[in-house]
């Protein structure tokens, strides 16, 4: 895997503490799909970057715990934050380097596996 640049580290790191804090009342407002998007994108950055830097909590952040999620995935702001962390996989591998399509080991938990 690429090696992270400090400079881009510390901007991946304080985007995604911005908007978990920013969106840390979430599960308060089931109404703000916006909230549960921008969440689940930093949720996304963070599954990503724990890869990155095999570490389980990057930035000083421990991704949200999937069982307070569970019981809202299938409604509206539950989708919202579901594609919100798809997009923060996403767009994380891709500022990183991380090939999407390429891992020496395949691992079906993997956030940049495809």
């Amino acid at each position: 895997m690429p090696e992270l640049s400090p400079e881009l580290l510390q901007k991946l790191c304080e985007l995604a503490r911005r908007l978990r804090q920013e969106n840390a009342d979430f599960l308060e407002h089931p109404e703000d799909d916006q909230r549960w998007y921008n969440r689940g994108y930093a949720n996304g950055m963070l599954k990503t970057l724990q890869q990155v830097l095999r570490e389980q909590a990057p930035c000083g952040e421990s991704p949200d715990d999937e069982s307070e999620l569970v019981a809202h995935q299938v409604m509206a702001w539950g989708k919202a934050y579901r594609h919100g962390e798809q997009m923060g996989l996403q767009e994380t591998c891709e500022v990183t380097g991380v090939d999407p399509q390429i891992a020496q080991q395949p691992n079906r938990d993997h956030p940049c596996a495809s």
